[in-house]
């Protein structure tokens, strides 16, 4: 017994020490454990972000201002553009060669008042706010004629802009419009008249002085169609019909066009030699032909005040004038 005893309390003694060693290592493992998970999280989550950087980088962001941090994009959104908004159309890169660019409508000329022009040989214009048999907006008929009665015509020196006009379209659509047979025509008046850089009304007040807009209309000396024209001008006219409406008045406008030039852009006397009027006519030139096999063919002495205070204002010049020599040859 007395042996037992000691042994006794020798193995109770170990079992205490290794009770408490046990439990020591208990903690440790779990503390290893817990460790390595968070070690494991953290290489885990390195990757990740690689992949996001990879998937969706941020541009570089513009320092703001007060150290303000940049928030990279959201990844369910598409990448925002950060370039300005621009509302307006988008350019055209390839503009149309200079050839093909239309010309810009000519200027129009007021539509009130009167023509503000001097005439050194002819003085001053005569002109009255309100059309009548002898006067009008743009001048006195007799300034218009300056010379006919005289020495000769010498004619005022007027451009396309001086002049006072009424648009082409508001004169067709005006319900008491004079201009009504020339509507179907319209477009190739205002066409070939914005190309010319010619008023559109002057155009078509030709077209109606000379034809009243009768597309078929032949004049007393073989004249042709809207215009007029002249039988030595329809070359190249469509199956040869120098009446054809388009070619007419694209051949009609380019003649005035081109007689405009060569006159230093004076409209009165480009205007008087459509009609044959030239430097120097006199009454008894101009009503030469009146006794002979061809009355029309003599010079409308009332045509430059018919058609600049009458048709160019949009108003039938019917009775306007003094001369009325062609009434003879009715």
């Amino acid at each position: 017994m007395k042996l037992t005893t000691p042994f006794l309390l020798l193995a109770a003694a170990v079992g205490v020490a290794q009770a408490s060693s046990g439990h020591h290592v208990g903690i440790s493992r779990i503390s290893t454990h817990h460790n390595a998970h968070a070690r494991h999280e953290i290489r885990a989550a390195e990757p990740s972000a690689k992949k996001r950087g990879q998937r969706c980088k941020p541009k570089p962001a513009t320092p703001a201002k007060n150290n303000a941090v940049a928030t990279p994009p959201k990844h369910d959104e598409p990448p925002k553009n950060d370039a300005p908004k621009n509302n307006d159309p988008p350019k055209n890169n390839n503009p149309p060669k200079n050839e093909d660019k239309p010309k810009p409508p000519p200027q129009q000329g007021p539509s009130h008042g009167v023509i503000q022009v001097w005439s050194d040989q002819c003085g001053a214009s005569g002109a009255s706010p309100n059309p009548s048999a002898q006067s009008g907006p743009n001048g006195n008929l007799d300034w218009l004629n300056c010379g006919v009665d005289g020495g000769g015509w010498n004619p005022p020196h007027i451009t396309p802009q001086d002049l006072i006009t009424k648009p082409l379209r508001d004169a067709v659509n005006d319900p008491n419009s004079p201009f009504k047979a020339c509507a179907p025509f319209l477009g190739q008046f205002e066409s070939y008249a914005n190309q010319n850089g010619i008023p559109a009304i002057l155009v078509a007040s030709i077209a109606m002085q000379e034809s009243s807009c009768n597309p078929n209309a032949v004049g007393g000396g073989g004249e042709q169609g809207l215009m007029q024209i002249t039988k030595e001008k329809c070359g190249g006219a469509p199956g040869g019909n120098c009446r054809d409406p388009d070619f007419n008045i694209r051949t009609g406008v380019k003649f005035f066009a081109d007689t405009l030039r060569n006159n230093g852009n004076n409209v009165v006397k480009t205007l008087g030699q459509y009609n044959g009027w030239y430097p120097g006519l006199t009454v008894g030139k101009a009503t030469a032909a009146a006794n002979g096999p061809c009355c029309r063919c003599q010079n409308n002495l009332d045509y430059l005040h018919q058609t600049f205070n009458g048709w160019v204002l949009g108003i039938s010049p019917t009775g306007f004038g003094k001369y009325h020599n062609l009434d003879r040859c009715n």
